[in-house]
């Protein structure tokens, strides 16, 4: 097993017992709710007549079912203003903090989390959602888990948890025009399998990794469940310390920041960290990437052949025909040029105001192409409170986007943005699945917020390296 790595540092101190069980009992430093998952969980609460241990250590906002285009209440869908009525009321009586649309802190819980200061190095982080990961970016070890035990947390501040391998993904070199921490983490789960994580977490270490933002990193970690892992994190530095300062939580207590510095450094892997398994990628000869099929190991480098399924491991080939006739392409042929009818701009993983940047630069002066329904929505209001400030929101809209409110909205159509029928959308989020988007016959294109930009103006999947005029980043 591995040692001195921040997984086993951060486990370690935030042990409380071994339970019967084989499993660790782990003291957790921030717990995250949302609208969706915790109803049920307040519910068993209140059947055992038991409070909210530790409501100082618990935030709560709304994301998944919050419209994104129409946000007076009570919300046209029915469902959605009961769960947000729920939430209200359990919050309230907790004395939980809530981020709804009224505070102009509101947006997706993975997004916020970071943006308020609450996801801090060596906390242990859980939300009931599987892309908790995202807050391993920080040096936190973050973990998605389910409702028995998004119950547990509220009722204990603890949770009970097996420890998992490490595998460290070592990335190298220098990313080249039009690529991002996207097509790193895609081209890792192309190359490792959407099951090559079971039983690991994952460590991104490595120049490349080093020398990206927050928002790359927050990225890259968010899409580690995509691969099988239980959670992925890259170690704390200068960078994360620089992000932190700026968070509401560290400007008004400035002193707490010199007093965890010390332990933020002092739960870094060591030098002498002993890993499970070592993976090492070359930044530098990838290009951006795309899916093919109907999971995010599918996918190609833009410029390259879908695989034929008999040279696909035997295990892989039954589902890789599926997709390719779900998604209605042939092995030889490239993903460039497929046909779009939606560009989503958003979802926890690509919808913070660098992602959103990177996307303006390549729409401004062009126009969305005929047919195809272009939508923005940003991961916070604070996000999109930046990008109106930086005047991004009237690029967007010039060019034929809509320009919407905070949101989940169609990473996952649990409210009114959904696919219809065997739409084709080009999408900065991070799953592919058949439904995913709200229609069973929907066909979902995974991407950086670039190639979306750009498959959003030309009509169809497109090599943003190739568009005259535009300077990637």
């Amino acid at each position: 097993m591995s040692e001195r790595t921040l997984y086993d540092k951060v486990w370690d101190r935030h042990t409380v017992t071994r339970l019967p069980t084989g499993q660790d009992q782990l003291f957790v430093g921030l717990h995250l709710i949302h609208e969706v998952t915790s109803p049920q969980a307040f519910g068993m609460l209140k059947e055992r007549g038991l409070e909210v241990a530790r409501p100082d250590l618990t935030h709560a906002t709304v994301d998944h079912i919050v419209p994104t285009a129409n946000q007076d209440r009570p919300y046209a869908d029915d469902a959605a203003e009961r769960m947000m009525v729920d939430l209200e009321s359990n919050v309230r009586e907790a004395g939980i903090d809530l981020s709804d649309p009224t505070t102009g802190n509101q947006g997706i819980v993975h997004v916020i989390g970071p943006e308020l200061g609450l996801t801090q190095p060596g906390k242990i982080v859980v939300c009931g959602d599987s892309h908790t990961a995202t807050h391993g970016a920080f040096g936190a070890l973050a973990f998605g888990i389910g409702t028995s035990q998004t119950r547990d947390v509220l009722a204990t501040q603890t949770i009970a948890m097996e420890k998992q391998r490490v595998r460290k993904i070592q990335v190298d070199g220098e990313l080249g025009e039009g690529v991002e921490a996207k097509d790193i983490i895609l081209a890792v789960i192309r190359r490792l399998g959407t099951e090559g994580g079971v039983g690991y977490v994952y460590e991104y270490g490595g120049e490349t990794v080093e020398n990206l933002d927050m928002e790359g990193r927050m990225s890259i970690c968010n899409m580690s469940i995509e691969g099988g892992a239980r959670a992925g994190y890259s170690n704390p530095d200068e960078t994360t310390y620089e992000w932190l300062k700026t968070t509401d939580y560290f400007r008004e207590n400035p002193d707490r920041f010199d007093e965890l510095k010390p332990y933020w450094e002092s739960i870094r892997s060591g030098e002498d960290a002993e890993y499970d398994d070592i993976v090492r990628v070359d930044a530098s000869a990838l290009s951006p990437v795309v899916t093919w099929g109907t999971t995010p190991g599918q996918g190609v480098a833009i410029d390259e052949p879908i695989p034929a399924p008999e040279d696909l491991p035997e295990d892989k080939q039954d589902t890789a025909r599926r997709a390719q006739k779900h998604m209605r392409v042939e092995p030889g042929e490239t993903m460039s040029g497929y046909a779009i009818d939606v560009a989503f701009l958003g979802s926890c993983t690509n919808s913070r105001l660098p992602d959103l940047r990177r996307a303006a630069r390549v729409v401004e002066g062009r126009k969305v192409a005929d047919g195809v329904r272009a939508f923005v929505v940003p991961g916070s209001q604070r996000v999109r409170a930046a990008a109106e400030a930086e005047g991004l929101d009237a690029v967007f809209e010039s060019a034929g986007f809509e320009w919407r409110n905070a949101g989940c909205s169609m990473c996952l159509g649990m409210n009114e943005d959904q696919l219809r029928g065997d739409e084709a959308c080009a999408s900065s989020s991070n799953r592919n699945f058949v439904g995913r988007q709200g229609s069973k016959d929907g066909r979902t294109i995974l991407m950086n917020p670039q190639m979306v930009a750009a498959a959003a103006v030309e009509g169809s999947v497109t090599d943003v390296r190739e568009m005259e005029g535009v300077a990637t980043v």
